[in-house]
């Protein structure tokens, strides 16, 4: 579904991602692992056409994306959940939820069932309708983002840290709803440092660091890899 062929990607004058090649197969749950500053984020961005490649190829079920837009790139079916959530704090959880659709807004019977969709992952938000976002809970905020980004109706899902400063039973319940949104046919991509909760839930996993890929693996294989267990896993 998706392929970088040797991305490099820049924040001003600096090389942040260092030619990058990795795939996504239909279907799959796939980490990113890596520290912070490994590069995750641009990555991320740079695939959502929010940065531009300085050289590599971005194909997107084999058509090349890396050139595109960010608004043609959500069309064809690619969304981002953002590092920090990215909410807008003083709109209501609906309109939150109808910006994740914009792209899409003149269907409005899509939008609807979009909504009925949201709400059975997260019955929490159709309670808190009217709320100003900035006024939830860290987890409740993170389902919001979540449900925003599946509001586009994506055939990737990509997941910035998710349960970045949130509480661990918290944390449970957002990784348990990415397996169930995988289950449910929509392609996960997920960038985290939690690496035991990433491998627990995912096929396959990449390891990031300094804007390389350094190990590739099934899950099991990379929670079994002594480099792993040390640097990310705690033991």
């Amino acid at each position: 579904m998706l392929e970088l062929r040797e991305v490099r990607s820049s924040i001003g004058k600096h090389e942040v991602i260092h030619g990058v090649s990795l795939r996504v197969e239909e279907g799959e749950l796939v980490c990113l692992l890596g520290a912070n500053g490994a590069g995750k984020s641009t990555l991320f961005r740079t695939i959502s056409g929010i940065i531009k490649p300085r050289s590599g190829e971005i194909l997107f079920r084999g058509e090349p994306i890396h050139r595109m837009r960010p608004d043609r790139i959500v069309r064809m079916g690619i969304s981002l959940c953002p590092e920090g959530r990215r909410l807008f704090p003083r709109l209501s959880v609906k309109k939150n939820l109808i910006m994740g659709a914009y792209t899409r807004y003149r269907d409005r019977e899509e939008v609807r069932r979009s909504f009925r969709e949201v709400f059975e992952l997260f019955p929490i938000l159709e309670e808190r309708l009217d709320q100003h976002a900035g006024t939830m809970s860290g987890g409740e905020q993170q389902m919001l983002a979540i449900a925003r980004a599946l509001m586009a109706r994506p055939r990737l899902l990509m997941l910035d840290e998710p349960s970045l400063g949130l509480a661990p039973l918290v944390v449970k319940r957002i990784m348990e709803t990415i397996q169930e949104i995988n289950r449910r046919g929509v392609t996960v991509l997920l960038s985290e440092q939690n690496a035991a909760m990433a491998l627990s839930i995912s096929h396959r996993g990449y390891v990031l660091e300094n804007g390389r890929i350094v190990l590739e693996g099934t899950s099991r294989e990379l929670m079994d890899n002594e480099e792993v267990k040390r640097a990310y896993l705690g033991a």
